[in-house]
């Protein structure tokens, strides 16, 4: 995939604007992972799957894992490729194939990051996704143009510190919006 693209998004956070209804984006923060001429794909940072967790994903794999592994959270990364895993994560970044979103910051999905981090030995910092968001060329275009979204640098804090509940609410603040006064109408001064 090209790197030079003239409006990547890759490493911005997109910050579904209250008016965006559709039930897989509502109040979502997204960390675009790439972002071409071919589309886009994020993962879903503040959405926790309600009956999954580690030991689940862990033993459906047949992976070996310690007893702090069992209570991971595994993230609603988003609605496509729904039954694949995808760990965004920090260093270190020499799995078997790592996409570095930012300098300090990539995302991974092979098996030797998930078998690490079930036993204690991969990245301190990891989120651990079911699904990502992807578009099609120009989709993400169209929708930025249509007041759907909010788009904010990553901060990593966010992605691996703040309480899950609290990250859409904090990304907008951090941009210096009050969230309680984001309007729901588009428009171009």
């Amino acid at each position: 995939m090209e790197d030079k693209y003239a409006g990547s998004l890759r490493g911005q956070f997109l910050l579904a604007m209250p008016a965006l209804v559709d039930p897989n984006f509502r109040q979502t923060v997204t960390c675009i992972c790439e972002h071409n001429s071919e589309g886009a794909m994020g993962l879903i940072i503040n959405r926790v799957h309600s009956e999954l967790s580690g030991k689940v994903i862990f033993e459906e794999l047949d992976i070996e894992y310690s007893a702090e592994a069992e209570s991971i959270p595994i993230h609603l990364g988003g609605p496509v490729h729904i039954g694949e895993i995808f760990i965004l994560h920090g260093s270190p970044f020499d799995w078997g194939a790592s996409l570095m979103v930012t300098p300090t910051l990539a995302m991974s999905n092979t098996r030797d990051i998930l078998e690490a981090i079930a036993i204690g030995k991969g990245p301190q910092s990891f989120v651990i996704a079911l699904g990502c968001a992807g578009w099609g060329p120009g989709q993400l275009e169209f929708e930025l143009r249509e007041n759907a979204w909010l788009t904010f640098p990553i901060f990593e804090e966010n992605i691996f510190e703040m309480p899950i509940e609290a990250r859409w609410e904090e990304a907008v603040k951090k941009m210096g919006i009050d969230p309680v006064l984001l309007s729901n109408t588009a428009g171009n001064a």
